[in-house]
Parts: C-alpha cells; structure tokens; sequence
C-alpha cells in the first residue's frame, strides 16, 4: 500500500508531465517570536472556520483551451486535490473528511476541478485529463 506522501508525489509530478501547477499547501499554526499564535494555509483564517472548511492538500492550475469563442485561449482553472492512501473510503462520522468535502464542494461549485485521490489515476479523472 502507498503512503499518501508518496502518492501526493506521484501527482505533482503527473501535473507537471501534463503542463499544469500544483502546489503543497501546508496548513497549520504557529506561535511567532512573542508567542502570538499566525496561522498558514490557503483558508485557514481561525479555528473555527479551519474546523468546518479545510483546503486540500494540492492547490493550483488545470491548463484548459476555452472554446469555441475564445479558441485557442488557455485559461487556468482552480485546482484542489485532497491527496488519501490506498484503500481510504470517505467516512461522513469524520470530521476532518468532512471539513475537506466542504472545501472540494466550494471549489467544484464554483466551476474548478477538485476531489479526493488515492492515485494519478484519480488525480487525472479529477482534471479530465
């Protein structure tokens, strides 16, 4: 069984194969020199909204040709990719799986690409590629 690290590897790599950006996006708090808590991550504005909304592992850009009006146009479309091991079913008693479904929900509404993978295969299903 792979280790998500290694499949989140795996991925970034098959981004860059198909010309497209994904970026690590690390998430969390630390205290900064005066023991002020600074919070990083794309959404991670409080705990609060942390607890009920929580970005995805991979954030970036999905090359797309726009057509037929704008053809030949390449815009970029928002990307979110929830990175899981092997064999990881989603489970609605859990919170953190939850909070991440959220976050995927808000991006595929708006018109991105967004998902859980456990593969480059599901990561390829996710941009249609």
């Amino acid at each position: 069984m792979l280790a998500e690290s290694t499949i989140q590897n795996y991925i970034r790599n098959e981004s860059a194969v198909l010309g497209d950006d994904l970026w690590r996006n690390n998430n969390g708090v630390l205290n900064d020199r005066q023991g002020r808590p600074v919070r990083f991550g794309l959404g991670n504005d409080s705990a609060k909204i942390n607890k009920v909304c929580k970005s995805s592992d991979l954030i970036g850009l999905t090359k797309v040709i726009i057509t037929p009006e704008m053809v030949g146009t390449m815009v970029g479309v928002f990307t979110a990719i929830e990175v899981k091991e092997e064999g990881w079913t989603f489970n609605p008693r859990d919170a953190r799986a939850v909070a991440q479904k959220v976050f995927i929900d808000l991006v595929l509404q708006a018109g991105g690409y967004a998902g859980f993978a456990q593969s480059v295969d599901d990561y390829r299903r996710i941009v249609k590629k």
